[in-house]
């Protein structure tokens, strides 16, 4: 419109022209002989929108004002609202207006919320009323009636104008976004995500997320703040990769699924996601995390799998490089070194600059420890790239098994081939396999299996494990892969490699590096060496040439070349010596004094990472229950978080004791058949939401008797 109306302003009079005329019931807005706008009298939405293009478009607010009647200071914020957000501020205004009167049934619901304890604050909140009117109006609370309902936690206050969010439909009046579903039925077009609070509940997520949040940790707990993060897990594992892209869920259908009306918009989310993670302690955080998923399902093989994952870094802070091995290059970034279990889950991870396994394995294996029961067995697989001696050693002093392959080339194995017959996947399988013990450098003995395949050599195994089966040995590193995977499918759906918060700290890089002075002193060195190997080279060519007569070798030019080779000899013996003076390695300040380094906040990630993580754990346990039934080990993933998580809409009901979800019915019979049985195993021990003590109880409609309810 504001493009339409600046192609026929062109050329047009000063903005003294503009007029406002008022006829019929109608209003128009002219320059000069050309009509602007033609409206209602009575629509007001039309009347700011005429206003703001009219700003838009360069007419001074002065004059708009004067013509359309209305003060400067109406006009001034009603066009920094539009600009702010845009269409939403036009129908609301600058301003909201006072509460309208309520009628008699909005305060015989009120009677009814007292009666099951809620609070006069979190009534007023509801009907939009201050507290004091509510207590006026419904008399003091009897003696007896308590704060809140029993199992039921009461919300805290919470001011409907900071919410901006939009208001959703319920059954027991209108809920401000943010606010906590007590009672009402919301229809969700992304409904099928309950089903992530089932292993929710079974990891304790919600004393997770009540650690987080923390009691009376910065800001207070606005915004139910455990609600908050429940919702934001949910975000990501609904395709949000970031906090930015939350914007495009639907808010009224996606705050539901954590028992919020609605999820705050991205101006309110993300600096009270910023607050919470600024007050949490990153590294108890992360424990807990581990000890949770290690709880909800023991890990009984004692196999872990080690990977690092480099994250790329693209704002302008001096941030440390690294190599990324998915573009073959070194790039500004950090590290993040993930431990899953044998089936895939996410356990823990730690991150920080960029570096190798040699420095990251050390705290990872750390928090692995911590997280496992006391005494457990732990046994690391590594790919190629974590193969090396240093790490060998450091899981032989935590007494702690390793598992890797053996880099190229291969060895020729020292004794024949054994065939064995074992049975995968229920189906029997020839293995051809060869054992011995061998020396690895820098560390010690290790056993070695060497698997054949038709003849030839294809693999071989490095393990300090000496007493298990080959053939269980051989399975670990097959399942390895699953690290890959989960690597893969969590940057993918989940973001995992997204840089969650820009902010750095700048502090001087003390960082040990390369030498510059050391590489311009072995740079000296090479070349002397080059010049005495020339000067030798000489002398040899020139004793070997029989044009030149010996008399004149002997006299001229063998102590010419024999002095030249001296000369390089005292040359190639100065530059070692000064070599051998200078450091390798430096901090990076004594290189440079002014090298800096920027700390990107802990903190903010550890937390955003937990989030996604319990998201993606979620949907593999839920995954993995859905498949026993389904039997389609190809695309059951797919299938879970596309056809259900994401693409299941369905009605949630909240009542004060419980909350019921009904799914529509997925279009593939076989996926029905599947979830419904998974529906009536998840039944049998209801889940609750975090932060609330409300069972969850499922069901499945056919998509009338949904719609129709």
């Amino acid at each position: 419109m504001q493009a339409a109306v600046a192609a026929i302003l062109e050329g047009m009079p000063e903005p003294a022209d503009l007029r406002l005329h008022q006829a019929g019931g109608r209003c128009l807005v002219t320059v000069g002989s050309r009509v602007l706008f033609d409206y209602d009298a009575a629509d007001a939405v039309m009347r700011n929108v005429a206003i703001c293009a009219l700003r838009q478009l360069g007419f001074p607010g002065r004059r708009v004002a004067a013509v359309f009647g209305l003060t400067e200071n109406y006009v001034a914020t009603l066009h920094a609202a539009a600009l702010r957000e845009g269409s939403v501020a036009l129908a609301r205004g600058p301003r909201p207006g006072p509460p309208g009167k309520l009628a008699e049934a909005d305060w015989e619901q009120a009677a009814a919320w007292r009666g099951l304890g809620v609070s006069d604050a979190e009534i007023g909140r509801r009907l939009g009323v201050a507290n004091t009117t509510v207590m006026r109006r419904l008399g003091p609370r009897r003696p007896g009636q308590a704060a809140g309902p029993a199992g039921v936690p009461e919300p805290a206050p919470q001011p409907e104008a900071s919410c901006g969010a939009g208001l959703v439909p319920a059954r027991a009046g209108l809920l401000a976004a943010g606010a906590r579903i007590i009672d009402g039925q919301v229809t969700s077009r992304y409904a099928g995500a309950m089903l992530l609070h089932a292993f929710g509940a079974r990891a304790g997520a919600g004393g997770i997320l009540a650690a987080a949040a923390g009691e009376g940790g910065p800001g207070g707990r606005r915004f139910a703040d455990v609600a908050l993060l429940s919702a934001t897990s949910v975000c990501f594992a609904l395709g949000a990769a970031t906090i930015e892209q939350v914007k495009h869920l639907t808010a009224a259908a996606a705050g539901p699924l954590a028992g919020l009306a609605a999820l705050p918009e991205v101006r309110t989310l993300r600096p009270r996601l910023a607050a919470i993670a600024d007050g949490t302690d990153p590294l108890e955080l992360q424990a807990m995390f581990a000890s949770a998923m290690l709880e909800a399902d023991p890990v009984t093989s004692g196999v872990y799998y080690v990977d690092d994952h480099f994250v790329s870094y693209a704002g302008a802070r001096p941030v440390g490089k690294g190599w990324n091995n998915k573009r073959g290059k070194a790039e500004r970034g950090r590290a993040d070194t993930h431990i899953t279990a044998h089936d895939g889950r996410a356990v823990c991870f730690v991150t920080g600059e960029p570096s190798g396994l040699t420095v990251t394995l050390p705290l990872a294996l750390a928090e692995l420890k911590k997280a496992a029961p006391p005494g457990a067995r732990i046994m690391l697989g590594f790919d190629r790239g974590g193969a090396y001696a240093q790490v060998f050693r450091h899981c032989r002093e935590q007494d702690v098994q390793w598992v890797t392959y053996r880099r190229a080339p291969l060895a020729v194995p020292a004794g024949l081939p054994i065939l064995s017959v074992i049975t995968t996947g229920g189906r029997r399988r020839e293995v051809a396999w060869a054992e011995e013990t061998v020396q690895i450098k820098d560390y010690g003995p290790a056993r070695q299996l060497t698997l054949f395949e038709h003849g030839q050599v294809v693999l071989q195994v490095l393990t300090s494990d000496f007493d298990a089966c080959p053939a269980e040995i051989l399975s670990w590193l097959k399942s390895r892969w699953r690290e890959e995977n989960f690597l893969k499918y969590a940057s993918a759906n989940y973001g995992i490699d997204k840089i969650c918060d820009y902010a750095a700290a700048i502090e001087t890089n003390t960082k040990v590096v390369d030498n510059p002075a050391r590489k311009a002193a072995v740079a000296a060195v090479r070349q002397a060496e080059k010049n005495l190997a020339a000067a030798r080279e000489g002398y040899a060519a020139m004793l070997a040439d029989p044009a030149i007569p010996a008399a004149v070798k002997n006299t001229r030019l063998i102590p010419a070349a024999e002095r030249k080779i001296t000369r390089a000899e005292k040359e190639l013996g100065r530059a070692a010596a000064t070599r051998d003076k200078v450091p390798a390695k430096l901090p990076a300040n004594q290189v440079d004094p002014h090298a800096k380094v920027a700390l990107l906040r802990a903190g903010r990630r550890g937390l955003q990472m937990v989030l996604r993580l319990l998201a993606h754990n979620a949907e593999h346990w839920l995954s993995a229950h859905l498949n026993a039934y389904l039997r389609d080990d190809d695309e059951y993933r797919a299938i879970t978080r596309q056809s259900i998580i994401r693409g299941l809409a369905g009605v949630i009901t909240y009542t004060p004791a419980t909350i019921t979800v009904r799914l529509e019915q997925p279009g593939t019979p076989r996926v029905a058949h599947a979830l419904a049985l998974l529906l009536d195993e998840i039944n049998a021990t209801p889940p609750s939401l975090p932060g609330d003590t409300r069972p969850i109880t499922y069901q499945l409609a056919s998509g009338a008797a949904l719609f129709n309810s």
